[in-house]
């Protein structure tokens, strides 16, 4: 049964899922399905505020601090509640629609999640809310944590579209100045612009109090490049085309991901923001559990 629900964690499984609100449901029940399965037995608990996990406790309880350290499951006995509001920050930039082998775009990889972390939330009974950008904010709905804001968020993900150029500075200035209030900031973009520019932007929310993950989202192929021989490369956001030996550049290529993105990895650790590489092929499990995580430290 456990196998059955974690399937759902896995893109090209979701991608068959045509409606978002069972994308959402699919994949945090594989998540939690997953948390059931995993062993409990053979362990001393070391900490006497902390108990085993069992199927049935509130996932949100979970100190997720130990499991980094010890791989089990624990929760706090004494745990205080506390609420946290979340936006989901969503690029809209024609990059994100890129695709290879027609599997999940990058937009919509980030839709999926950014649906499945909605949904995490409201049933945690955390506000959520969202902004979406190109060149400036283009959407935005207030945080809610009733019932009726899952549908809410889910209408207005599922009607948003990639197009055009970005200018994730620009756009998360304003963001960092419409947030009245220290909030959970979760930036999903494929960060195909200027570096130096981005991490302003960045630390520009961060600055102002907030805690960020960001997810860096990349198509797989983009992420691994399996290409070989005489290859057209298309910039989705201006249509140029450029022709290149696929196999000469390859070694290259990868140097420059491996650099792009641990570059941003750097600054977020020196910055204290959390940094979740992800690729399209990639299951889902594991931006939930930096969601947790990140969840876990702030409260």
């Amino acid at each position: 049964m456990a196998g059955t629900a974690e399937k759902y964690l896995k893109p090209e499984v979701i991608r068959q899922v045509a409606r978002l609100d069972l994308r959402a449901k699919f994949i945090v029940e594989g998540f939690i399905s997953g948390l059931h399965a995993s062993p409990f037995q053979g362990f001393s608990v070391e900490f006497s505020e902390h108990r085993k996990y069992t199927p049935g406790d509130n996932i949100s309880d979970i100190d997720w601090n130990v499991f980094a350290k010890t791989d089990r499951f624990y929760v706090k006995k004494f745990q205080a509640e506390t609420n946290l509001t979340g936006y989901i920050v969503m690029d809209l930039s024609g990059s994100m629609g890129y695709t290879y082998r027609q599997e999940l775009t990058k937009f919509e990889y980030c839709i999926s999640l950014a649906a499945a972390l909605t949904y995490l939330m409201i049933h945690q009974q955390d506000p959520v809310g969202l902004v979406a950008f190109d060149t400036k904010v283009r959407q935005s709905l207030a945080p809610g944590s009733k019932r009726s804001q899952l549908a809410n968020m889910l209408s207005l993900l599922a009607r948003l579209k990639p197009t055009g150029e970005t200018d994730i500075e620009a756009s998360l200035n304003q963001v960092a100045s419409m947030l009245r209030h220290r909030s959970l900031v979760m930036v999903f973009s494929d960060l195909l612009g200027e570096p130096e520019a981005i991490r302003r932007g960045l630390h520009r929310l961060r600055f102002g109090g907030h805690d960020v993950i960001l997810f860096h989202v990349l198509d797989e192929a983009e992420a691994v490049f399996p290409f070989d021989g005489m290859l057209k490369l298309e910039d989705n956001e201006t249509g140029e085309v450029l022709e290149v030996d696929a196999d000469a550049i390859k070694a290259d290529y990868l140097d420059e991901v491996e650099s792009f993105r641990s570059g941003f990895k750097t600054d977020c650790v020196r910055a204290r923001m959390d940094y979740v590489p992800l690729h399209t092929g990639m299951p889902f499990d594991k931006a939930l559990m930096s969601y947790l995580l990140s969840r876990q430290a702030r409260g």
